[in-house]
């Protein structure tokens, strides 16, 4: 019935009438915003994961070992 630019303008009309026009760019900034910071945190948390990971990796083998006194080697 609508296509997806039909549904955003007519999402962007209703947003413009329940918030009001000169609130509307403050909005679309804010969640700018947020967005942004949102990817800088996911961005943040792979590093930390792949800085971890070779201890992690390191870590199970070690626990392999003591509990079954195997290795992967």
């Amino acid at each position: 019935m609508f296509g997806n630019w039909e549904i955003l303008l007519i999402a962007a009309a209703i947003l413009a009438l329940l918030i009001g026009p000169k609130k509307l760019p403050e909005l679309a900034r804010s969640l700018g915003e947020s967005k942004k910071e949102y990817k800088k945190s996911m961005k943040e948390a792979e590093e930390v994961g792949e800085e971890m990971a070779p201890d992690v990796e390191s870590e199970v083998e070690d626990v392999k070992q003591d509990t079954t006194g195997e290795s992967d080697d």
